[in-house]
């Protein structure tokens, strides 16, 4: 397990990260009234789940224990949206807005997995996959970010 170490450990901060992304867009379902975009979300939750697992049998087959929770950031950051919501609402807006930032934040740290090196090629191209899963969502967040502003 020592010569996979870096590759573990990177994997598992996707891991972490993309819970995260989980929870971020179950949370976005459960609190948004458009039908349309509470579809979306529990498309990209379901999805994301599945790199979840994609990326924990790597793990597994480099002979690691995969993270099976979200980051401590993760974490804070949800209780400060939960303290924003209790105080300002959660309109249709403001929801696009928190998680298309958190697909900006997802879609960083699988650049920067791909950019580092601490990969083996096996690893890498779970990585590479997962990634454009990962892209996919980011696109289609932001598009629906756009169309909101275009129409506001």
């Amino acid at each position: 397990m020592a010569e996979h170490s870096e590759s573990i450990t990177t994997l598992n901060t996707l891991i972490a990260t993309t819970i995260d992304s989980i929870t971020g867009y179950e949370d976005s379902a459960k609190n948004i009234d458009n039908e349309r975009m509470r579809e979306v979300f529990r498309s990209r939750a379901d999805e994301r789940q599945q790199v979840v697992e994609d990326l924990r049998a790597e793990v597994r087959r480099l002979g690691g224990d995969p993270e099976e929770s979200g980051s401590l950031m993760g974490k804070t950051h949800q209780r400060f949206e939960d303290l924003k919501a209790a105080i300002t609402g959660r309109d249709e807006k403001s929801i696009v807005n928190e998680v298309e930032r958190g697909e900006d934040y997802l879609k960083e740290k699988f650049e920067t997995a791909l950019k580092d090196g601490d990969l083996d090629s096996d690893a890498r191209s779970v990585v590479e996959n997962a990634y454009q899963s990962v892209r996919a969502g980011h696109d289609q967040i932001s598009q629906l970010k756009h169309g909101l502003e275009a129409s506001a």
